[in-house]
C-alpha cells in the first residue's frame, strides 16, 4: 500500500473513532454483500477447464465489463467467444464495488448507456435465466446546497424528459418528508429520481455468465491468467493480434478485448499497446444497523463529496477525496483483496456524511472496504480498437463506474467488435480521443487522473478547463504576452479568449495542495477560470463579444496551429480520396473542398477540408515531394488522432497504395477573417487576393514577410478571409507582419470562444457536437458534401442513398430565442407541447444579438421530418425546467445567402 509519498501528506488525523464508534479504525475489511464468488482453492493454478486452441474473440477479465461484453457478443450471435479470468469472476475490482446506478448524467449518450444497463439487470437477465441479479430499485436523491448545484440538476431533469427518465425537483421540506433522517437545514433543494437503484456484483456477473454460456457460443475459463499476446505484422506492414498465451496453452485469435481493469495497462504492454490509466485506492465504509433507514433512496451529496448507499438496514458511505492514494506497484496476485483504510484520507467523507444524516455520528462502523480501481485522465472509460494493434480492443478504465456503465458499454463494445464500430456515438470513450503522444506520458496521466478524481463531484460547468497536464504541446509565448487565456485540447494549448488584464500563464500542477504540494497563490489563470464557472452569461461575455464583432466589422486573427495537418500522397491517393471523402475532392491542384468522412452506416466520422496539391521538395512540411497524387488535409486539432486512426484503418482495410503523413507539429496555422482581411493581407502576401485571382475555396503557395506559406481562402466564421499555413519556425515572423499591417485597420486577436459563437451564428457544424458518428449528412443538412450525382463510390454511400430514398426521420434544426437567455446544450426541445429532441450545441450570436441553439428533432408520430414539418411547429426550449419560446430556422439566421465569405459586403 503506497501513495505518491506518505511523507508528503500533512497530518489530518482528527479522531481515531469516526461516527463515535469504538469499532472505527479497527472495523473488519469485508464487502457488505451476502454472497461473493470467492471460494477456497482459488489461485490453485488449475484452470476451470482446458483452453481451446482457437477462438473468434478472447475477452480478458471476468469483471463487470468482461462479463457484459461476453454476454452481448453471444446475444448478437457471435460464436467462439472465450472469456479468460486469472482468478475467479469479479475477483479484481468488481467484487467490492458499491454497485450504484444513477440514470441521469450530463450527456445524452451516457443516459442511453445507463438505461441499457438498467434494462439488462432489472429485466433482461431475470427473463432469460429466471435468476435475480440483485437489482434493488430504491431511487436516487441528488443534494444541492447552493443555487448552481440545483441549476446543474435542473439541466439533468430537462435532458431526462427527452429520454423518459422520471425526476422531480424537491424543496427541503419535501426532501425531509421523503428522507426523515436527513438534515435539510442547509439545502437549496434536491433532485429525486425514483427508479435509480443498486446492483449486486456477484449476482449480476454470475447471471451474465449463465446467460452467455447458455447460448452455447461462449466459454468462460477461470484460474487462467494471460502471460502473453502474440502480435504479427502482415504483408502490408500492419500489426495484428495473432494469439493469446496462457500458462495452460496458446489460443489463436484475431481479436483480444482488454477488460482487465486495474491490470489493463500491464495487459496492454504485452501487445505493445499504451493503456492510459492509473490505479488508486477507492474506499467506502459500511455502518451498523440504522433504525428508520430502510427503503430510503441512495444519496449523492456532491458538495460534501460523499454518497450514501442503502445497504439493507445500514448505509455504505464513500466519496472522492482530493488526496487519493495511488497504487504504485500493481500486484498480479491481488484477488478478492482489500487494503487497510487510511483514515487520514477518508475522514473528509465522514464529516459530510454526518452533516447530511446526523444519526451517523452515533452509529458504529461494521466494515471498511478499500480496494483498487482504475482511473483515467478525463474520468471516462477507455474503449475501442487500439491505434497500435489491429484486433486489440479496450474495455477498461471505468473510474469505479464499471457496474453502472457495464451493460451499455458491453453492448457497444460487442457491436464495435462485430461490425467495426459501435451503434452509438462513443467518441467520448474511444481511446482515439487521446493523442498518441499522451497515452504513454506518465506525468500527464498521473496529473490529469488525479484532478479528474478530485473533481468528480464538482459542478460540470460549460467552460471548465483542466489545471493538470498542461503545457504539453504549445506555441511560442507571443500570444501569452498579449493576455491569451488558453484552453487545452488534445495536449495543445489553444487560444480561448484574450484578457485585457494581461498575461495569465498556466502554471505547473499543484495537486490542489495535496501530497505536501503548496497551492498556487494569486494564480491569475485559475481565477479567470473560476469567474467562468456559471450557468449564466460569464463575466467575460463582453470581451468575447468584442472579439466577435471586431471580426464581423473589421478583422480578427485566430491562431489555429493546433489543427491536424496531414498529407495523403502516393500512386493511389486519388483512389483512396474518392473512397474516403463524401465530396468530390479529385479536382485540379489549387482547389480546396469541404467534405465529410463517413462510416458504413452513413454516420459522419469527420468533417474537414481537403486540398489538391502538386509535388514539392523533399523534406518540406509545406509542400512535400511525392509520386502520384497528393492531398492536404486540415482537421480540427481536438479530433486529429481520431481522424488519423479512421483514415489509417480504411487505407489498411482497402489496401490502397498510398501514404498518410502527419505534419501537425511542423506547421502552424493562422486564420485572418473579416471584411478588411483582403486589404490587410494584400500588404503581407505576395499574390493578388482579388475574387478573380484568388476565389473562395482555393489555395496557393506564396510568401508572407519573406517566408513561404500556403494561403487558403476559407472561413469557419462566415467572413471573407484566408488561412495561412506556415512552417513553425516562421510563425512568429508572419504573425507579427500581419498584426503590424492590420494595426491601423483595428485588427484584434481572437480565440476559440469567439469561433464557437461566430460559427454557430453562421450555421457551420462542429464535429462531435452538431455532427457525430451516429448522425448522417442528410440529417445534419450537409447533403451538399455527398457526391451522389456522380457515379463515384465512397464509404457510406449505400447507407446515405438508402436513407434518402426512405426519408429523413431526424433533422438538425437551428433555433433562436427572443429572450436573451444563456444556453449551452442539453436543453429539451418542445414542439406543439411534445418533447421532440434536445439541443446539442448552443451559444450567443452577437451580430444578430440572439441565443442560437442547434438540436436534432423527431416527429413523435414516427413520420419523416421534412422542412414543412420543421416550419409548421410551435417551439419552446426548456432550460433548467423553464421553457422559452423559440423560432426554428431552415437557413442560417446570419448571411443566409453566403455573400460575406465570397467577399460581397
Amino acid at each position: 500500500m503506497s501513495s505518491l509519498s506518505r511523507a508528503w501528506r500533512l497530518p489530518r488525523w482528527r479522531s481515531p473513532r469516526p461516527f463515535s464508534s469504538s469499532s472505527g479504525p479497527t472495523a473488519k475489511k469485508s464487502v457488505p454483500y451476502q454472497k461473493t464468488l470467492q471460494e477456497e482453492g482459488t489461485g490453485s493454478g488449475r484452470p476451470s477447464r482446458a483452453p481451446p486452441g482457437s477462438a473468434q474473440v478472447v475477452v480478458v477479465g471476468g469483471g463487470s465489463l468482461g462479463c457484459q461484453t461476453a454476454y452481448h457478443l453471444a446475444k448478437m450471435g457471435l460464436r467462439g467467444v472465450l472469456l479468460l479470468e486469472r482468478d475467479r469472476l469479479t475477483s479484481g475490482t468488481t467484487w467490492h464495488t458499491a454497485g450504484l446506478l444513477w440514470q441521469l448524467r450530463p450527456s445524452d449518450v451516457e443516459v442511453e448507456l445507463l438505461a441499457h444497463t438498467r434494462d439488462v439487470v432489472s429485466r433482461d437477465l431475470p427473463a432469460e435465466t429466471g435468476l435475480h441479479t440483485g437489482w434493488v430499485e430504491n431511487g436516487g436523491l441528488f443534494i444541492a446546497s447552493n443555487k448552481q448545484r440545483l441549476d446543474e440538476y435542473k439541466r439533468l431533469m430537462s435532458l431526462g424528459k427527452v429520454y423518459g427518465v422520471e425526476s422531480h425537483v424537491l424543496t427541503p421540506a419535501q426532501t425531509k418528508d421523503l428522507y426523515p433522517l436527513m438534515n435539510v437545514d442547509d439545502l437549496y433543494g434536491t433532485l429525486y429520481v425514483p427508479k435509480d437503484g443498486t446492483m449486486d456484483p456477484a449476482g449480476t456477473c454470475s447471471t451474465l455468465a449463465r446467460a452467455a454460456t447458455a447460448r452455447g457460443a461462449t466459454v468462460i475459463i477461470e484460474n487462467c491468467p494471460v502471460t502473453g499476446i502474440q502480435v504479427r505484422t502482415d504483408d502490408f506492414g500492419v500489426k495484428r493480434v495473432h494469439a493469446v498465451e496462457t500458462a495452460h496453452g496458446t489460443i489463436q485469435t484475431p481479436c483480444v478485448v482488454n477488460c482487465a481493469g486495474v491490470w489493463a495497462r500491464a495487459l496492454g504492454r504485452l501487445a505493445g499497446v499504451h493503456v492510459p490509466l492509473v490505479a488508486m485506492h477507492h474506499a467506502y465504509v459500511v455502518t451498523e444497523r440504522i433504525e428508520g433507514i430502510q427503503n430510503m433512496p441512495n444519496v449523492r451529496d456532491h458538495d460534501a463529496s460523499v454518497y450514501l448507499r442503502l445497504q439493507g438496514d445500514a448505509l455504505s458511505v464513500g466519496g472522492y477525496e482530493s488526496n487519493p492514494i495511488f497504487w504504485e506497484e500493481v500486484s498480479e496476485k491481488f484477488a478478492f483483496g482489500l487494503f487497510d483504510l487510511d483514515w487520514d484520507v477518508f475522514m473528509q467523507h465522514i464529516e459530510g456524511a454526518v452533516n447530511r444524516v446526523p444519526v451517523l455520528e452515533k452509529t458504529g462502523i461494521k466494515s471498511t472496504v478499500c480496494g483498487p480501481e482504475s482511473f483515467t485522465a478525463d474520468h471516462k472509460p477507455l474503449m475501442g480498437e487500439a491505434p497500435e494493434v489491429r484486433g486489440f480492443f479496450l474495455g477498461c478504465g471505468f473510474n469505479s463506474a464499471g457496474m453502472m456503465l457495464g451493460g451499455g458499454c458491453g453492448r457497444e463494445l460487442a457491436h464495435w467488435i462485430i461490425h467495426g464500430r459501435p451503434e452509438k456515438d462513443m467518441y467520448g470513450y474511444d481511446i482515439r480521443r487521446f493523442h498518441h503522444s499522451l497515452t504513454d506520458n506518465n506525468r500527464w496521466m498521473r496529473e490529469r487522473s488525479h484532478e479528474s478524481y478530485a473533481k468528480n463531484y464538482s459542478v460540470v460547468f460549460p467552460h471548465d478547463e483542466p489545471l493538470a497536464g498542461r503545457n504539453v504541446r504549445k506555441d511560442p509565448p507571443e500570444l501569452l504576452r498579449q493576455g491569451c487565456v488558453f484552453q487545452e485540447r488534445h495536449g495543445w494549448e489553444r487560444p480561448g479568449w484574450f484578457s485585457p488584464g494581461g498575461a495569465a500563464p498556466v502554471l505547473d500542477y499543484d495537486y490542489y495542495g495535496a501530497y505536501g504540494h503548496e497551492r498556487h497563490r494569486d494564480y491569475t489563470y485559475n481565477r479567470l477560470l473560476g469567474d467562468e464557472y456559471t450557468f449564466d452569461f460569464p463575466p467575460h461575455h463582453d470581451i468575447i463579444k468584442k472579439e466577435c464583432l471586431t471580426c464581423r466589422n473589421a478583422l480578427a486573427l485566430f491562431d489555429m496551429s493546433y489543427f491536424g495537418k496531414f498529407y495523403l500522397v502516393g500512386p493511389e491517393a486519388t483512389k483512396a480520396a474518392d473512397w474516403l471523402f463524401s465530396a468530390d475532392v479529385s479536382k485540379a491542384p489549387g482547389s480546396t473542398v469541404y467534405t465529410c468522412m463517413l462510416n458504413r452506416q452513413g454516420g459522419v466520422e469527420s468533417d474537414l477540408t481537403v486540398s489538391r496539391i502538386s509535388p514539392g521538395t523533399p523534406g518540406s512540411p509545406l509542400a512535400p515531394a511525392f509520386e502520384g497524387d497528393g492531398y492536404y488535409l486540415a482537421i480540427g486539432g481536438a479530433v486529429a488522432q481520431h481522424n488519423w486512426s479512421h483514415i489509417t484503418t480504411v487505407l489498411q482495410d482497402m489496401k490502397f497504395q498510398c501514404q498518410l503523413l502527419d505534419c501537425s507539429e511542423e506547421l502552424g496555422m493562422m486564420s485572418i477573417q473579416g471584411p478588411l482581411s483582403r486589404a490587410v493581407l494584400q500588404e503581407v502576401l505576395d499574390t493578388d487576393l482579388s475574387n478573380e485571382a484568388f476565389p473562395f475555396s482555393t489555395h496557393k503557395i506564396t510568401t508572407a514577410a519573406g517566408c513561404q506559406v500556403r494561403a487558403m481562402r476559407l472561413s469557419f466564421v462566415g467572413e471573407m478571409g484566408w488561412e495561412l499555413h506556415v512552417p513553425r519556425a516562421d510563425c512568429v515572423k508572419v504573425y507579427r507582419a500581419v498584426m503590424q499591417a492590420g494595426a491601423r485597420h483595428g485588427i484584434a486577436n481572437a480565440g476559440y470562444r469567439a469561433i464557437d459563437s461566430l460559427s454557430i451564428e453562421k450555421g457551420y457544424r462542429h464535429w462531435h457536437a452538431d455532427l457525430r458518428p451516429d448522425d448522417t449528412p442528410l440529417e445534419a443538412g450537409l447533403a451538399f458534401t455527398c457526391k451522389l450525382k456522380s457515379s463515384i463510390p465512397f464509404l457510406g454511400r449505400e447507407a446515405v442513398e438508402a436513407q434518402k430514398a426512405k426519408g429523413i426521420f431526424r433533422r438538425l434544426v437551428c433555433f433562436t430565442t427572443e429572450q436573451k437567455v444563456p444556453m449551452f446544450g442539453l436543453e429539451a426541445v418542445w414542439r406543439d407541447g411534445q418533447v421532440v429532441g434536445h439541443i446539442r450545441r448552443a451559444d450567443f450570436g452577437f451580430a444578430i444579438d440572439k441565443t442560437i441553439a442547434y438540436g436534432y428533432i423527431r416527429d413523435p408520430a414516427g413520420g419523416p421530418v421534412s422542412l414543412d414539418f420543421v416550419k409548421s411547429g410551435s417551439y419552446e426550449l426548456e432550460r433548467m425546467g423553464v421553457t422559452f419560446p423559440a423560432r426554428a430556422h431552415t437557413k442560417s439566421p446570419f448571411d443566409p445567402d453566403n455573400k460575406r465569405v465570397k467577399g460581397f459586403y
